[in-house]
């Protein structure tokens, strides 16, 4: 029992897969808040347009 426990916890192959998952969340976060940063902009002032549209009438 004693030697499982030293073999699991000498293994690092666990620990470099939750490196690469951290290193791909954080690469997606900043994708993401790029792409929704320039997206809601657009949107922004789409809506800003068709309410002043809509006012108007």
């Amino acid at each position: 029992m004693v030697r499982l426990l030293n073999r699991f916890l000498d293994d690092r192959a666990g620990a470099t897969a939750i490196e690469y998952g951290l290193i791909a969340a954080i690469i997606s976060l900043v994708i993401i808040t790029g792409l929704l940063s320039s997206v809601g902009s657009s949107i922004n002032g789409t809506l800003t347009n068709l309410a002043g549209n809509i006012s108007a009438k």
